[in-house]
């Protein structure tokens, strides 16, 4: 019997940055993931393997930044993140690191598609 056990990227974002992610459910077809980031906090660097539909909790200004430490996404300049739907689509997303600049914590639920 072989097993359809998916092989995790050491940068995932559960083992690179367990202090701001938790797993809350997963099976052969997705995976639910909290992100919680207080305000003035900074993940290590990590991935997002799956795309999938994220549940945005609660808001909050912020920098991502490549894994060269080059910013990719500054919500503070980009309008379209000033004011975010409750549900959106996330893509899944290559090494980086994510700072909260606002002054709230930043809660996300992600249900990630495995393919």
């Amino acid at each position: 019997m072989s097993s359809n056990k998916i092989e995790l990227d050491p940068l995932d974002a559960l083992i690179a940055s367990p202090e701001h992610h938790r797993l809350l459910l997963e099976n052969d077809k997705v995976r639910v993931v909290e992100t919680l980031i207080p305000a003035g906090e900074r993940t290590t660097i990590h991935t997002h393997q799956w795309a999938g539909v994220l549940h945005i909790k609660s808001w909050s200004d912020f920098v991502r930044r490549d894994d060269k430490d080059n910013v990719l996404v500054d919500t503070r300049t980009n309008e379209a993140l000033r004011n975010p739907a409750e549900v959106m689509w996330g893509a899944a997303l290559p090494p980086h690191s994510l700072e909260n600049v606002g002054d709230k914590t930043l809660r996300i639920i992600a249900v990630e598609l495995k393919e």
